[in-house]
Parts: C-alpha cells; sequence; structure tokens
C-alpha cells in the first residue's frame, strides 16, 4: 500500500507540469483558436536556460525568474510570427508552431547538445501520509496550483484578463469596443511562454530534460487541455492530475516507455467522447 501511495504522490508531482504546459495550450487558444505545438519546447527552454543560468552565473530564484521570462519573450516571438499577418488562419497559424517548434529543437542542440541536463534544485524530502516525497517534486505541484489561483484571479479581476476573455468569447464584439484582439492574442503566446518556463524549471531538477522532452510533454499537455475542452483551465488541471497518476501508475507497474503511448489514448478517448456526445446534442 505504501509503494501505491508513492506512486500516487509522484504522479501528483508529475501532473503539475502536464497542468502548466496544458494551461498554456488552453490559453492560447481560447483567445486565438490556434493549437501552440511548440509548447513542449518553451519547457525545454526553461530547463535549459536555468540550467546555464544555474552553473555559477545566477542563485537560485533569480535564475529561475530569468528563465521563466525568456521564455516569456520566446513565447510572444513565436506568437509574432504565428499570427502577426492579419487574417493568417488557425490551421496556417498552427503549422507555423509546428515549424518553430522544429527550428527550436535545432536551436537547443546547437547551443546545449543532446544531453540531458537536469539543473539542481530544492534539497530535502517531506513525508506526506508516510510516504517521503523529495521536495522539489512537491514544489512542483504547489507551484502549479498557486499559480492557477492567479491565473484565476487575473482573469477575474485585471482589466487585461477581462480584455483576453472578451476577445476569447466574442472577438467581434471586443474589436467593436476598442479591443486589440491581436495584441490578446500574443499576450495569451506570452502567459503561454511563461507557463511553459515555469514547468520547465521546476521539473528538470527531478526529470533530466532534454531536446527529445518537447514531444511527451506537449502531448502529456495537450492531453490534459483536451481534457478540458480547451477551454477550463481547472478541467486542465484535473485531466493533468489524472494523466499524471495513471502515468506514474503505467510506469511502476508496467513500462515507462508507455507513458506517452497512455497520453495519446487518453487523448483519443476524450476527444472521441466529446464528439459523440457533441453529435448527441445537435441531434437533439
Amino acid at each position: 500500500m505504501q509503494a501505491f501511495l508513492t506512486y500516487v504522490i509522484s504522479g501528483l508531482a508529475l501532473a503539475g507540469s502536464f497542468a502548466l504546459i496544458g494551461s498554456g495550450i488552453v490559453v492560447v487558444y481560447r483567445v486565438t483558436h490556434v493549437l501552440n505545438f511548440a509548447q513542449g519546447m518553451l519547457a525545454v527552454f526553461g530547463a535549459m536556460i536555468s540550467y546555464s543560468l544555474l552553473g555559477g552565473m545566477l542563485p537560485h530564484g533569480l535564475a529561475e525568474l530569468v528563465a521563466v521570462l525568456c521564455c516569456a519573450v520566446i513565447g510572444v516571438a513565436i506568437g509574432i510570427v504565428a499570427i502577426g499577418k492579419p487574417g493568417t488562419p488557425p490551421m496556417i497559424a498552427l503549422l507555423i508552431t509546428l515549424g518553430l517548434g522544429m527550428i527550436a529543437a535545432a536551436v537547443v542542440i546547437a547551443v546545449w547538445g543532446q544531453t540531458p541536463v537536469s539543473p539542481p534544485g530544492v534539497t530535502g524530502s517531506v513525508d506526506i501520509f508516510g510516504v517521503s516525497l523529495e521536495t522539489q517534486r512537491l514544489l512542483v505541484f504547489v507551484v502549479a496550483l498557486v499559480t492557477f489561483a492567479l491565473l484565476s484571479l487575473f482573469f477575474a479581476r485585471t482589466d487585461i484578463g477581462k480584455a483576453l476573455t472578451a476577445a476569447a468569447s466574442n472577438p467581434r464584439a471586443a474589436r467593436l469596443v476598442g479591443i486589440n484582439t491581436r495584441a490578446m492574442g500574443l499576450v495569451a503566446f506570452g502567459i503561454a511562454g511563461i507557463l511553459g518556463g515555469l514547468a520547465g524549471v521546476l521539473i528538470a531538477p527531478t526529470t533530466a530534460i532534454s531536446v527529445s522532452s518537447d514531444l511527451p510533454l506537449v502531448l502529456s499537455g495537450f492531453a490534459a487541455a483536451i481534457f478540458g475542452g480547451l477551454r477550463s483551465p481547472w478541467l486542465t488541471f484535473l485531466g493533468a492530475v489524472i494523466l499524471g497518476v495513471v502515468g506514474q501508475l503505467v510506469a511502476a507497474y508496467g513500462n515507462g516507455s508507455y507513458q506517452t503511448p497512455i497520453a495519446l489514448l487518453m487523448m483519443l478517448v476524450i476527444m472521441i467522447v466529446r464528439a459523440r456526445s457533441m453529435t448527441t446534442e445537435e441531434a437533439k
């Protein structure tokens, strides 16, 4: 039983990173209707940049903050290329983000190589229900929870958050009242960069990150986002929790290489169920 609890709690820690990446996908999609397939590379950049900065350049805290801010800038740059030109269809923008993700992978290989990196994190462990959990893993989940709470307040209480919500709900009406929907799209890409970078700097100390980490990260984040209907951040968080726990149990009792196929399978099942429910509602 204790081993089972260990895997479940470890899965919750993993879920935090999936939730952050998935919420970045959701924020961009809600505002622009574009699926950002470069989101996984933003997490990789966060891990790589923090690794370099922590190598004697900056202390803990400041290094991670600078890495996340760098990812925000990269996110905005992706947005400028993807949606900067007026009239770019969402499908074309999606392909652009996919191509930019490949270019980003080439940049990572050129600068950091293909060897996995794991920057130092918070040391020590915490006992939860008799299970010893690394403090860094617990930090991932706690920071993800706090981030989601702050995002909720941001969208509900700030002018920019309300403008983003308006642009997501009714772009035409938003433009009529003077909201620049393209600028809001770039803000959404910047927020996605922050969320992706945060996921990278948090998970890298416990799970070595390399350029090949992009695919499993973005697939897991996308599966969580699909669970939330690409609309709800908190449902995305729930989807990430389910995915993280299930993936950890599969790795523990089966084979760790099955985690990515499990994410794909869950994503396909959720999409099929949602498509059938929408068809049923339309038939009524």
